[in-house]
């Protein structure tokens, strides 16, 4: 099969097509025909050498999400068969022709989606689902917080969280992001280039705070992601862009009884993944199916452009996800 594949660790360049044999299944998984592969943030890192694949993940192929047709299944699998549609969580290889996953990682592709635009929900849908709703514990009537809300997961927890009754801001910027997000359902949307995002949002909330805030960045946004979070918050961090190493205040923490967490998801079993699609399946695909949800596509391109690819997900000019299509 072809593959893009990381030929040495560096910039977009070192993406390249190369010949690599198909991935053979293993019980409980199913081969997938990628029509379509989406592009996230841990793939640029992986191909600049800072974010090493887990066990069992191919080492010079990334991607982390798929859409295709199902045409072999393993030993084990019960519930899909060849010819299904699919999308899927994978732990690697997505930027194949080819590649396998974990039946219980694999959710249908609504009938009304293509496979470039269910190729770009299950990284996003199930790092918000397992990070805002899980350890979040974001319920109808609650505030969200989103950093970098035109990002794939920006634009997803906006839609996820608005439609099960959450009042959701974000950060974004420029202005145009901004806008784009309000459009998308966000109450608010706060330029940090042009205000402090901490600031505002005690303005907005007539200093009552927000009840859970999902940071990716880290960093010099952590004491003020603390000063703006409500009584009995939870500050939730998926990655830390701005910095690991932070400082806070550990009496408002205290007096705030403030909750802070976080998680990784590429690296948890395939039992802990399985039961996130199962909550998706349940919770979100209907609104997928019905239009209340939908993908944000900034921009398809064709398999060998996977550098072109990655200099847009770099340059953070997009909103909404980036996809790499192998066929139609």
């Amino acid at each position: 099969m072809k593959a893009i594949i990381i030929t040495q660790p560096g910039g977009p360049e070192v993406l390249q097509i190369a010949e690599r044999p198909t991935p053979i299944v293993k019980p409980g998984e199913v081969l997938i025909k990628v029509m379509a592969a989406g592009i996230n943030r841990p793939d640029v890192a992986q191909r600049k050498g800072n974010y090493p694949p887990p066990p069992g993940a191919p080492v010079d192929i990334p991607g982390l999400e798929v859409a295709g047709i199902v045409t072999e299944i393993g030993s084990d699998v019960t519930r899909l068969k060849i010819g299904d549609k699919v999308c899927a969580l994978v732990i690697g290889g997505g930027y194949a022709e080819y590649c396998t996953a974990p039946e219980g990682q694999c959710l249908p592709v609504p009938d009304n989606l293509s496979f470039a635009e269910a190729a770009s929900l299950p990284e996003t849908f199930f790092t918000v689902w397992s990070n805002v709703f899980d350890r979040g514990q974001l319920k109808p009537g609650e505030s969200l917080l989103v950093h970098g809300g035109s990002s794939g997961i920006g634009v997803t927890a906006i839609q996820m969280a608005t439609a099960l009754g959450s009042e959701v801001y974000v950060t974004a910027g420029s202005d145009d992001k901004c806008k784009f997000c309000e459009n998308l359902g966000a109450v608010k949307a706060i330029n940090y280039n042009q205000e402090n995002f901490s600031d505002a949002i005690n303005k907005l909330t007539d200093g009552k705070g927000v009840d859970v805030i999902l940071d990716m960045i880290g960093g010099d946004y952590t004491p003020l992601n603390i000063k703006c979070l409500a009584t009995e918050g939870r500050l939730v961090h998926i990655n830390s862009m701005k910095g690991k190493n932070v400082t806070i205040d550990l009496t408002e923490v205290m007096r705030k009884r403030i909750n802070i967490t976080g998680s990784m998801l590429r690296s948890r079993d395939v039992e802990f993944k399985s039961a996130i699609a199962q909550n998706l399946q349940t919770h979100i695909w209907p609104l997928l199916a019905s239009g209340k949800i939908k993908p944000v596509i900034y921009k398809v391109f064709a398999a060998d452009e996977a550098a072109e690819a990655h200099e847009l997900m770099e340059s953070s000019e997009h909103m909404g996800k980036i996809v790499l299509q192998f066929a139609k």
